[in-house]
């Protein structure tokens, strides 16, 4: 243990609340601070240690609070500063620790920044964002396509010129390269350390340096073309965040994050370097990509579900080639992706639970901080959906391309890749019982419902000591307990399974054995047959001999003669 540096963040385990969807306190159909504060005493009973919360600044919502007006002030849709204020205290006086959702790639368009700097080519907020003249045919700068369809610039009418906007056009990028812009972004980091907050996720921060060529990009769907080799941990993002981490993030004791799409190991390694020069740790999402031999023409959209033996190989390399270098974040789940049981456990009646309590092992039990995305401790699922109970920008977005303006698939196959993929799907209310809109609210919920919160609710979890919760609650518990969980060495066992994720984490005189079928069926598995150890979790009550059963999980903790 001494060879790994020890750190509060590492020992945590984490909740991420979506506030639109989390617990509506004033009946208006959209989750407020208020109803967070409401339901801390629920978090602080699940053993959580901190609360990532998603965007809660002013916005006007093109995208769900990531794109933000100003900084320093709180949605009128979540309540007020002093809201917060209230909530934050209450938090810290159960012992829980808030972390901000930090979104500095982007603003808003109604940002006061941005306003001033679309209002002429002279004026001195210009150089904020990122502005440059159309080519010769007055078409856009280059073929960047936005992460939210259709082309990443937008033309200005009044100044001749086009801005970027890796997303929405509602949300142009700053510009980082400009000394004031970081200055600012740093002041306004500093403002919100000072008011007591924990830490920071910091939204595609990997994205914030740009190549300044801005060149085209190559088109896979033939539509736009690829902006990543240009933007993703661009030539001077290091430089950017080594900065960031003198001028503010050294001066607090701050668990930080940040998103990553598109990372490799060795810029992870820069990103969360042991030395803390930089960041705690990054998001990857290797793991939640496109699917290895998959034929997918329209980018993330696809009904196929991973399989155990493509996304092993990824989830190792993360755990072995960090070792000692930098620290990993675990996830399955969050505002961004489908609820992972529908994704890769079993969401039927008969196996959800006991694939949501192996999923579960499986993550909990490995090295790095892990995420627990709000209703993941219940086990909730995706939805079906119309395209008009569609809430998300990027599906609606997405349609509107594929399906309605260039005809690549039908309207049936779009939606079932939103049945499988979509964002909303994480995004339905909180399920906290089996009333009228599953408690959310007692008013009309911005979005609907998932039908199945009769069945699946946190009322109903609490009352039965088997429930998803409680398995997850032990699990934290575990983590708490015992060192090895959180900094043991991580070693693959079983990589030839192709239904069997099993590993090993040794440290000092301990060591751990994970083995979890993935399938709903028995697997051979005989790495529990000797009768070394003491069983610590398992979500079967009564083993076979030589045999995993079907969703079965098991941790047996080994300690050595010394």
């Amino acid at each position: 243990m001494e060879q790994e540096k020890r750190a509060w963040w590492k020992e945590a385990v984490i909740y991420q609340i979506y506030p639109r969807s989390f617990a509506d306190s004033n009946g208006d159909g959209i989750g407020d601070l208020n109803g967070i504060t409401e339901h801390l005493p629920y978090l602080k009973e699940l053993g959580i240690d901190v609360i990532w919360l998603c965007p809660v600044y002013s916005s006007p919502n093109d995208d769900n609070g990531y794109d933000i007006s100003d900084y320093r002030n709180i949605m009128e849709d979540f309540g007020t500063m002093e809201d917060f204020d209230r909530m934050l205290a209450a938090a810290h006086g159960l012992g829980i620790r808030i972390v901000m959702d930090l979104v500095v790639n982007h603003s808003s368009d109604e940002h006061p920044w941005f306003v001033e700097s679309r209002s002429s080519r002279d004026n001195p907020y210009r150089d904020y964002y990122i502005w440059r003249d159309p080519r010769p045919d007055g078409s856009a700068p280059n073929n960047w396509a936005s992460s939210f369809s259709g082309s990443a610039w937008q033309f200005d009418e009044k100044t001749g010129q086009y801005y970027l906007h890796l997303f929405s056009r509602k949300q142009p990028d700053l510009n980082w390269e400009n000394d004031k812009v970081r200055e600012k972004v740093f002041d306004l980091m500093t403002w919100w350390c000072d008011k007591g907050i924990d830490g920071f996720r910091m939204d595609v921060i990997s994205l914030i340096s740009k190549v300044q060529t801005f060149p085209d990009g190559i088109s896979y769907d033939g539509l736009y073309g690829d902006s990543a080799p240009y933007t993703v941990s661009g030539p001077r993002v290091h430089e950017f965040l080594r900065e960031m981490n003198r001028k503010v993030l050294s001066r607090y004791d701050l668990l930080t994050v940040g998103e990553a799409a598109g990372v490799t190991i060795q810029e992870a390694m820069k990103y969360a370097n042991q030395d803390q020069t930089e960041l705690g740790m990054v998001f990857h999402f290797e793991h939640m990509g496109p699917i290895s031999g998959a034929d997918i023409p329209l980018g993330k959209w696809t009904t196929v579900k991973p399989a155990l033996k493509d996304l092993r190989p990824i989830l190792n390399k993360w755990q072995t080639e960090l070792e000692g270098r930098a620290w990993n974040s675990l996830y399955l789940d969050n505002h961004d992706q489908p609820r992972c049981v529908s994704r890769f456990g079993n969401d039927s009646p008969r196996w959800r639970v006991k694939s949501a309590k192996m999923l579960a092992t499986c993550l909990h039990m490995m090295k790095g901080t892990p995420y627990i995305y709000q209703g993941e401790e219940l086990g909730m699922v995706n939805c079906t959906w119309t395209l008009d109970e569609c809430r998300d920008i990027e599906e609606i977005n997405a349609y509107q391309q594929y399906v309605t303006d260039h005809h690549m698939v039908d309207g049936a196959y779009m939606l079932a890749c939103f049945n499988e993929l979509g964002r909303d799907n994480a995004r339905t209310p909180m399920q906290w019982d089996d009333g009228p809109n599953a408690g959310f609210t007692v008013g009309q919920p911005w979005i609907k419902v998932n039908p199945s919160y009769k069945e699946i609710n946190a009322k109903a979890a609490l009352a039965d000591p088997d429930s998803v919760f409680y398995y997850y609650q032990k699990l934290i518990k575990l983590r708490h307990e015992n060192p090895v969980i959180v900094y043991g060495v991580f070693e693959p066992l079983m990589e030839d399974s192709e239904t069997v994720y099993a590993y090993k984490r040794k440290l000092n005189d301990k060591i751990l054995v994970v083995a979890c079928n993935w399938s709903d069926r028995d697997q051979p598995c005989n790495l529990f047959d000797r009768a070394d150890g003491i069983e610590i979790i398992s979500n079967y009550d009564l083993h076979r001999m030589g045999i995993l059963q079907p969703y079965e999980a098991r941790v047996v903790l080994i300690t050595l003669d010394t």
